[in-house]
């Protein structure tokens, strides 16, 4: 038998593999121009990858995407919604927004300012217990104060009632639903960012400076005019941008006072309509409040600097009131802890101790899930933002850049952003994650699980993250500047990765600041209304929200016990505040 025709067949397949060999060898040759296209580029680059703060770029990014993802929706407005927002409640929001702001600003300059310069300047009887007295309404929520304020001074309180069997049916009394109730009762609760920084301001203030002023013929009321308050100027501005922005994300206390304003809108549009976007565009325009809160105190500062010279006494010195004076003095200070913390903690330890006693023994137990769910969610939250807190103030310890430092700064700002903000920043990208989940999962195997992040403790969790991680980090960060370099320059020397010298040699040291920051982030979280309303699972109640579902109802009793322990809560941030409350005169 002839075997050409074998060989020739063979000979005729080799063609179809020499192709594929050729497919073989260009896909190779294309994968070895990549490898050396990565190998060069990481040549180049490699010196500054490593130098390159990861931990605190990636954090900044996570907790920035929320309002990443508000500010999109602001940049592509939709035509029909703000039609449809200006045809309905925007101009009305938009003007008690304009209200309330400066509304709460000058009550705040007014009342702080002048407790903070009382306390400093002049000495009356009571006055080192009324100095830490007057932090204490910082323990009470304003939509705590807001509905006591309400149920107590409403055309059916007691005091209307009483007022009108003394002197008749049309006596004359202020309206307190409405938006002088609601700056009332702000300016009661927040007047202590002012009074607090004010406070640290006129402290650290030289008495020889005061002095000479005096020597030249300025009456004390004029020192501090001329004097004291432009010294003091860059912290009671911090104080009033501190009280603005509170006022600016509250949205239960202007809902009890009828006052609606951009921030309940947010949560009208997202409980009414369900519509995601519109919430989102205008959540987008709260921001833009909120940098405008921000450059109004920038433009409040100046471009002036203030700086002490030679002083060697620190502090104004005081001088002793006499005669009316000292007890006027007495009196006033009295008087704003009576009607900001005393009076409505009375009022619900009265109603508690009624709703306790007519309470059935298995109802109580509803408050015991309030209270065990409002408590997982702050620990929860404290825990991760701490953590966080550290890691993200040991990368910029560590890397010492600017981009580290622009990165902190960045993942520190959601403590100015409005909760209701955060919360919609958070369901769009939730949502857009469970949804592609789903389809994925249905695409494949043919099953869908729900909804996994959105209305789940998990974005309760990152939402709160978001909204207090400056509050942890400043604590974090204050106790980590107290370690000496050479420790770590020292560790570093000896081999130390930064992980190892995070567990083994920083975190060690700053527990105290760590406690100090997770203590303030609980407390805060307690108290948290706007995020837990929006991003809470179907029926997760907590103490904040089951006062404010009641406070509604005008079920003032079945409020009180929640926000007692609320109060209660409250109060720890303020304890560690005291310290901080009187300076030290140097001597």
């Amino acid at each position: 038998m002839d075997p050409s025709p074998r060989r020739s067949k063979s000979k005729e397949s080799l063609p179809s593999l020499g192709e594929g060999g050729e497919r073989v060898d260009s896909t190779a040759r294309i994968m070895r121009a990549v490898a050396n296209l990565t190998r060069s580029w990481y040549l180049r680059c490699g010196h500054w990858l490593q130098g390159l703060p990861v931990s605190p770029l990636l954090i900044a990014a996570v907790v920035m995407l929320p309002v990443g993802v508000v500010s999109s929706a602001l940049l592509t407005p939709t035509r029909q919604i703000w039609i449809h927002l200006w045809d309905t409640l925007l101009p009305e929001m938009l003007s008690n927004t304009f209200v309330l702001l400066p509304g709460v600003g000058v009550g705040t300059f007014l009342l702080g300012t002048g407790l903070a310069w009382l306390m400093v300047a002049y000495r009356f009887p009571g006055q080192t217990v009324l100095n830490w007295l007057l932090v204490l309404p910082m323990a009470v929520p304003t939509y705590v104060l807001g509905f006591v304020y309400m149920a107590t001074f409403d055309f059916a309180g007691p005091v209307q009632s009483i007022l009108r069997q003394w002197f008749g049916q049309n006596i004359w009394f202020p309206e307190i639903r409405s938006g002088g109730g609601a700056i009332l009762v702000m300016v009661l609760v927040l007047y202590p960012y002012v009074y607090l920084l004010a406070k640290a301001g006129f402290y650290e203030q030289s008495g020889a400076t005061f002095e000479e002023v005096r020597v030249l013929g300025y009456s004390r009321a004029e020192s501090f005019f001329r004097i004291a308050l432009p010294l003091a100027r860059p912290s009671i501005v911090a104080g009033l941008t501190l009280a603005m922005m509170e006022a600016l994300t509250d949205f239960a206390t202007v809902r009890f006072f009828n006052f609606p304003t951009l921030s309940d809108g947010v949560i009208r549009i997202w409980h009414g309509m369900m519509d995601l976007r519109a919430a989102s565009e205008l959540s987008g325009l709260l921001v833009i409040f909120v940098l405008l809160i921000i450059l109004f105190g920038r433009s409040l500062r100046g471009r002036s600097r203030y700086y002490q010279l030679g002083g060697k006494v620190l502090g104004i010195p005081p001088v002793n009131l006499r005669g009316w004076k000292r007890w006027f003095a007495t009196s006033t200070c009295s008087l704003v802890v009576a009607v900001a913390f005393a009076l409505p903690v009375m009022q619900l330890f009265h109603w508690a101790l009624i709703e306790i006693t007519r309470t059935p023994a298995e109802a109580i137990s509803v408050y015991l899930g309030l209270t065990f769910n409002s408590l997982l969610l702050s620990v929860l939250a404290a825990g991760f933002a701490t953590a966080i807190a550290m890691i993200l103030a040991n990368g910029v310890r560590l890397s010492e850049g600017r981009v580290a430092r622009t990165a902190a700064h960045l993942a520190t700002m959601g403590y100015a952003i409005p909760g209701a903000v955060i919360a919609v920043g958070i369901l769009v990208p939730l949502s857009t994650l469970d949804h592609t989940i789903n389809d994925l999962l249905q695409s494949w195997w043919g099953i869908t699980i729900g909804l996994i992040f959105t209305g789940s403790v998990v974005g309760l969790t990152y939402a709160y993250v978001v909204r207090f991680m400056a509050v942890a980090y400043n604590s974090v960060e204050s106790s980590l500047e107290k370690i000496t370099p050479n420790i770590t320059m020292a560790a570093r020397t000896l081999g130390a990765s930064p992980w190892k010298l995070l567990w083994r040699i920083h975190l060690p040291l700053v527990g105290p600041g760590m406690f100090v920051g997770a203590s303030l982030v609980f407390v805060d979280v307690m108290k948290e209304l706007p995020i837990t309303v929006m991003l809470r699972p179907f029926g997760y109640d907590t103490l904040a929200v089951w006062v404010w579902q009641m406070a509604a109802e005008s079920i003032w009793a079945g409020a009180s016990l929640p926000a007692l322990i609320i109060v209660i809560a409250g109060l720890l941030p303020v304890i560690l505040l005291i310290g901080a409350a009187t300076p030290k005169r140097s001597k």
